[in-house]
């Protein structure tokens, strides 16, 4: 019975106690991020303004507002064509209220900011896509976007400058959103035709019917490194051709190595880049009357 009878040394608790459940750490949100590259953990302070991972150079998404922020001179921005309405041209179910919802939520009207501004005071026309509106997707009102664009700056005889980020064609337009391939791709050709510069830098990612047309028609075509740049998914064309794919398929670097770029820059370089290369075709004679 002394066995049962034993007495343990459990520890005790007072019944007395306060059972309010304590605050959580004072700790800020969204201060870290992961790499998708590397994989390390990351202090976002160490990013920078560029979002740039300090360890293997991997460049996060940013928005069209953030692009613009590090990329063009302070202030400089005069925007175009911001208020276009909105159009559902094949009754989609529910795409006004996405469209209502993504523009409260990023601030843009549309998945392009377009307009004038200055690169360390040289004036261009610059395009910004954004991930962040339907995945940069391309509609009727950002095809009608790039496309004035273009034909504002054939205009005001200015050099193009346009950073593509988009996921393709937008399936809530069917096929308006396809139409919009020709139809800027026309706006490009007047553009070139006059004798005006036009630079694309493909960002991550860019891919379907963007890519199939305006993204790879610059006169100068760079990139950010590591970027995603196709048309078609990597798996879709797998299981087409029946082959495996290299393991770099469709990354920047590989697009490179085969010609279809010129260039690959880092972010915290590329506003330097841009300027040098205004600069470069700027000489007389490079423009044709």
């Amino acid at each position: 019975m002394g066995l049962f009878n034993k007495k343990k040394n459990y520890i005790r608790i007072n019944p007395n106690r306060d059972q309010t459940p304590t605050s959580k750490p004072s700790v800020p949100d969204n201060m870290w991020a992961k790499c998708p590259s590397c994989k390390r953990t990351l202090y976002k302070k160490e990013m920078g303004e560029e979002k740039v991972c300090p360890h293997c150079g991997y460049s996060f998404r940013i928005s069209a507002w953030e692009r613009l922020a590090i990329t063009i001179d302070e202030k400089s921005l005069e925007e175009w064509d911001n208020q276009l309405p909105a159009k559902n041209p094949i009754n989609f179910p529910d795409y006004e209220d996405k469209l209502a919802k993504t523009k409260e939520k990023t601030g843009l009207d549309e998945a392009v900011l377009t307009g004038k501004a200055l690169i360390e005071g040289r004036p261009i026309a610059i395009g910004v896509m954004d991930t962040n509106f339907i995945m940069g997707s391309m509609g009727t009102i950002v095809g009608e976007k790039i496309t004035r664009l273009f034909e504002r700056a054939t205009k005001e005889k200015l050099p193009v400058i346009l950073f593509t980020a988009s996921g393709g064609a937008r399936m809530q337009e069917g096929i308006f959103s396809l139409m919009q391939m020709a139809k800027i791709s026309a706006a490009v050709k007047r553009h070139s035709n006059a004798g005006l510069l036009y630079i694309t830098v493909l960002t991550d990612p860019t891919t379907g019917g963007v890519t199939a047309s305006f993204a790879m028609e610059g006169d100068i075509i760079l990139a950010e490194p590591q970027s995603l740049v196709g048309f078609a998914g990597r798996r879709v064309i797998e299981q087409t051709i029946r082959q495996k794919l290299p393991d770099d398929f469709q990354k920047a670097e590989f697009l490179l190595s085969h010609g279809f770029i010129d260039q690959i820059v880092p972010r915290t370089t590329l506003r330097t880049r841009l300027a040098e290369l205004l600069d470069f075709h700027q000489v007389k004679g490079w423009c044709r009357e």
